[in-house]
């Protein structure tokens, strides 16, 4: 195991994860932690490759059965060939996305499959986060924020409001069930406000 300190924000589609991780990056930096960047799917070049896979294309393109073993590829690949290493030479990873959104999106979502994204995780992956930030925000503003992207990889978006519905509610019952490790943060406000309350709260971590 790694001795460095294992970061990763989560959060409906549009929430705001990757403007804080590169926030919350740039702040530790700044005052001489040494981070690495990265975000799911993902984050290495054989992950990055099955990110194309799997935000791409039309929605009814995978079952959700194909997309736990798909993120889970991904994931274990991310995991070997950049977080491990960065947190074994102690380095702060900061991950846009990690194992929680795969058991909000398809383990709790897309079917009753959360005991089998648990047995996969448990079996490939086996590392939790030490610090997960789920940013929480009113659905309908963040789906209008990530379809005004046009970033091309939106098909979790084009499943329509109600998915990003059942989604938060997700996330909101992991932050409950893991309070340990998760830290609920209110997205419906300045993104510098919410930028200086993660940076304290990860000061504390750290």
């Amino acid at each position: 195991m790694g001795k460095g300190l294992f970061i990763t924000f989560e959060g409906i589609d549009g929430s705001g994860k990757s403007t804080q991780s590169r926030a919350l990056a740039k702040v530790l930096a700044d005052q001489g932690h040494d981070i690495v960047l990265t975000r799911e799917p993902g984050g290495s070049p054989g992950a990055e490759e099955i990110r194309q896979l799997v935000l791409t294309g039309d929605p009814d393109r995978w079952s959700a059965e194909t997309e736990i073993l798909l993120f889970t590829a991904s994931r274990r690949d991310h995991l070997e060939k950049t977080i491990e290493p960065a947190l074994a030479a102690g380095k702060t990873v900061i991950c846009d996305r990690f194992a929680d959104s795969t058991r909000v999106y398809q383990g709790a979502t897309r079917g009753d499959l959360r005991h089998t994204v648990d047995q996969l995780h448990t079996l490939m992956i086996g590392r939790e986060p030490d610090l997960t930030f789920i940013i929480d925000m009113d659905p309908a503003t963040a789906l209008n924020r990530g379809l005004a992207r046009k970033s091309g990889e939106d098909r979790f978006e084009d499943f329509g409001l109600g998915f990003q519905e059942t989604l938060r509610h997700g996330f909101l019952a992991l932050a409950r069930a893991h309070p340990e490790r998760c830290v609920l943060i209110d997205g419906n406000r300045d993104a510098d406000a919410i930028a200086t309350e993660i940076a304290l709260q990860a000061a504390a971590r750290l």
